[in-house]
């Protein structure tokens, strides 16, 4: 059964049909037949997504919509929004996962009847995961409420049976979040398994601010093992509560509600604590909690929330346990937290605080910190505490820093520091210091500003190197300086015209036609896959760095790159491609990137690539929005050429990518030269002579 009311926009309509979403826009002006608005906005319009495929099937642009579309576009349009939606959807799954009999006993009769008798169904199966009860975190929707839904769920149940229930609720749940990036603020994966790592093995966890449940879904299953977890939004709890409900084994509990006002475990004694709070908050309940028995360790002030939450999560904790969270670095230096700070120091409270690298997490323009914390069964003699800063981990792309070398420098230092109470200095990465040292006026816990710099020696060894190597980059960039144009003949009707002193003329052809005709094959990126795929970026792309990002895992089928692949980036304007190299080649393609495969007798990559990336060309297929420009690559053209005019031009068009890549080393040597030479000389480890 079709849901007629579900509703489809002009972007899944360019999914659905594999498209951009210009060719969308051009269909609904050039066909009188295209389906008519059902709803949205005059800017922005939606249309009956079962009006679409029959449109899209008669004009044989479809010749089937893949399951998971059909399964998603059915949960984005649900009458209802797409939160109710993959609530009832998660719900289902949860059923199938534990009692699968049941499901196939349901789903034999009709919609009306399975609407019916699904709620109760559901119950015995929520019951037991969440408690039972009108405040349970995943209400049973009503029979007359699953109705809409039941297409929906019919979808749900085929991509369970092929995927599984877990792996299809991590790609609906995923979609949703991708599609909806400034609602939610995730943690990045590794960054979740790094905090797990330093909290240690732990029979009952919380999460007071589990947001998507992340930190959480980290934990490695013990077992009898209990999760905790608490969120502001009651959606957003629900969806995460049914998350982890299929994705471990341990006990799960998660409630819904503000959980410094209104504490949904004040009897809990954790082993751990995980917890990635919200940031800078003011209305965090200073005026209602002066009194409250948390603030062991001082009031915050109106300012310091974040100070709030470590309180909190020490409150948490069983004698001995840790916590571990995420927190801005102002937290560590604030005058108006300085109370706090020398407080959790004097007593103990306070064992790490590690200085990540840029772009480990949201914000990404600013280096945040963890903070490990473990409540004082007994005070230290001579107390001391870490001090780590992986900030020289950074990477050049958007995916992030250098997650390896960072967990195995974070952790080593930790271990160490936890065994044994006390870490020798590692130059420019880690020490541990005296609490009596960092008592002053200030008690600044920034680790930057007490780590020891880098030796002499290996500061002014690193800069003669990196000298040397520019100079070599620098002579090389010189012998490939592209000759003067027209020092090399050309061939036919461009060699004629260019003669001539005029623009060469030759017939032309579109990647659009070239893909119909299979002289190439085009791909776009995906928006999952298996963890720890490499994925190459727009901005590798724009960089030409290797692939720094990484994707939510599921299990949806990556497009993977191989040697001689074009990749362009479709959003900034920006007139570039490039030809995959060995070196790239496995690497998985990111959002915003389209992927080129040519076939090899038909066409060559570089001649390709190159006149690809023509400005005029660019400019000629290009939407422009208020915000952005979009590229049509479909729309790009290239010349007619016999192959070995292809190669001819390919030849040329490679070398000079050899010389932008050579161009872009010598200036990121020239950058790490200047930055070394100026922080050398004013921090003493460079002499002026």
């Amino acid at each position: 059964m079709q849901d007629n009311a579900t509703e489809v926009t002009a972007a899944g309509i360019a999914r659905l049909a594999g498209v951009g979403r210009a060719a969308v826009s051009n269909w609904r002006r050039r066909h009188a037949d295209f389906p008519k608005p059902v709803g949205g906005t005059e800017a922005s319009p939606s249309f009956a997504l079962t009006e679409v495929e029959d449109w899209l099937r008669g004009q044989g642009k479809l010749a089937e919509v893949p399951l998971r579309e059909r399964v998603w576009q059915q949960l984005a349009g649900h009458p209802e929004g797409p939160v109710t939606a993959l609530t009832h959807a998660g719900c289902l799954l949860l059923l199938i996962h534990d009692r699968p009999t049941d499901w196939l006993d349901l789903s034999a009769g009709s919609d009306e009847r399975l609407a019916e008798l699904l709620p109760a169904a559901l119950d015995e199966v929520l019951d037991p995961r969440f408690g039972a009860g009108p405040d349970r975190t995943v209400p049973t929707p009503a029979g007359t409420r699953l109705l809409p839904s039941v297409p929906l769920l019919r979808g749900t149940a085929e991509l369970a049976a092929d995927q599984g229930a877990r792996q299809t609720y991590e790609f609906l749940l995923g979609r949703h979040l991708d599609a909806n990036p400034r609602q939610y603020t995730l943690t990045p994966d590794r960054l979740a398994e790094l905090m797990t790592e330093i909290a240690g093995p732990a029979r009952t966890v919380l999460d007071p601010a589990c947001g998507t449940g992340t930190l959480l879904r980290a934990v490695d299953a013990r077992p009898g093992q209990e999760q905790y977890g608490q969120d502001n939004a009651p959606e957003l709890a629900a969806l995460t509560g049914l998350r982890l409900a299929l994705s471990t084994t341990a006990a799960v509990r998660i409630a819904a509600g503000d959980t410094l006002r209104a504490d949904a475990f004040p009897a809990l004694r954790a082993d751990a604590v995980l917890c990635h709070p919200p940031f800078n908050e003011r209305n965090w309940g200073h005026d209602e909690l002066a009194y409250d028995t948390r603030w062991e360790y001082g009031f915050p002030a109106r300012t310091e929330s974040e100070l709030a939450w470590v309180q909190h999560a020490l409150a948490r904790l069983t004698d001995g346990g840790t916590a571990v969270l995420l927190m801005p670095p102002a937290v560590a230096s604030r005058r108006s937290g300085r109370r706090i700070r020398a407080d959790l120091l004097r007593r103990g409270a306070l064992r790490a605080v590690v200085a990540l690298p840029v772009g480990a997490a949201p914000p990404y323009n600013i280096p945040l910190h963890l903070w490990v914390l473990r409540r004082p069964d007994r005070a230290p003699a001579q107390p001391e505490v870490l001090l780590a800063d992986a900030g020289q981990f950074a990477g050049e792309g958007r995916g992030g820093p250098d997650w390896r070398a960072v967990r195995d420098a974070v952790l080593d230092a930790w271990r160490d520091f936890d065994r044994a109470g006390h870490l020798a200095e590692r130059p420019g990465l880690a020490r541990s210091l005296p609490v009596i040292e960092l008592l002053d006026d200030d008690v600044d816990l920034a680790p930057a500003r007490h780590l020891p710099p880098p030796t002499a020696t290996d500061g002014a060894e690193q800069l003669t190197d990196v000298r040397e190597r520019l100079g070599e980059t620098l002579r090389l960039a010189a012998d490939l300086t592209p000759r003067p144009a027209g020092t090399e003949g050309t061939t036919g009707a461009a060699g004629a015209a260019g003669a001539a002193g005029g623009t060469p003329r030759w017939p032309l052809t579109t990647v659009g036609e070239l893909a119909r005709g299979g002289a190439l094959t085009m791909r776009t990126g995906t928006n999952g896959g298996p963890a720890r795929v490499p994925v190459l970026t727009d901005l590798d792309v724009l960089a030409g760095t290797a692939p720094s990002g990484t994707l939510p895992e599921s299990d949806e089928e990556p497009v993977l790159t191989e040697a001689g692949d074009v990749v362009l980036p479709v959003l900034g304007g920006d007139s570039v491609a490039r030809v995959i190299d060995d070196a790239t080649a496995g690497a998985a393609l990111g959002r915003h990137l389209v992927l080129l495969r040519p076939d090899p007798a038909a066409l060559d990559p570089w001649f390709l690539a190159g006149f690809l990336r023509g400005t005029a060309n660019n400019r000629q297929a290009s939407s422009y929005a208020s915000t952005a420009t979009r590229l049509d690559v479909r729309r790009l053209q290239l010349p007619r050429l016999p192959p070995d005019a292809q190669r001819r031009y390919g030849a040329r068009f490679r070398a000079l990518d050899e010389f932008e890549r050579t161009l872009r080393q010598a200036g990121r040597l020239g950058e790490q030269l200047v930055r070394g030479m100026y922080d050398g000389l004013t921090d003493g480890t460079v002499a002026p002579d």
